[in-house]
């Protein structure tokens, strides 16, 4: 995948990571205390994590022993001028988006 797009689109594409993000929302959170809700192992939660820096909805700091993310909105905007494209979505709506894989997914992926 060369395009920034792409690596949006993959990264959102997994519930675990979508999860991770709206956790992110509320506040920075340490790697650890991202991983305390999920059933796998930190080493599964760090490869979401790595996933979505690369896809650049977060970023990564070392502050002293804990690595803590934080969420970067900014990284969502290309998705929503794209999906505005279809006339379907209102700017940063992910609440409309997530209502739109879900009737196109049948409800794949819910917890």
């Amino acid at each position: 995948m060369s395009d920034p797009l792409d690596h949006v689109f993959a990264a959102l594409a997994d519930p675990t990571r979508r999860a991770i993000l709206a956790m992110l929302l509320e506040d920075d959170m340490a790697v650890t205390d991202v991983a305390s809700p999920f059933e796998m192992s930190l080493a599964a939660i760090s490869k979401h994590l790595a996933i979505l820096a690369e896809a650049g909805l977060i970023s990564q700091e070392k502050r002293g022993r804990v690595k803590w993310c934080k969420l970067e909105p900014d990284a969502l905007r290309a998705a929503s001028v794209w999906m505005q494209g279809f006339g379907q979505f209102e700017p940063v709506n992910l609440d409309a988006f997530e209502r739109f894989l879900e009737a196109e997914l049948g409800g794949a992926g819910d917890d």
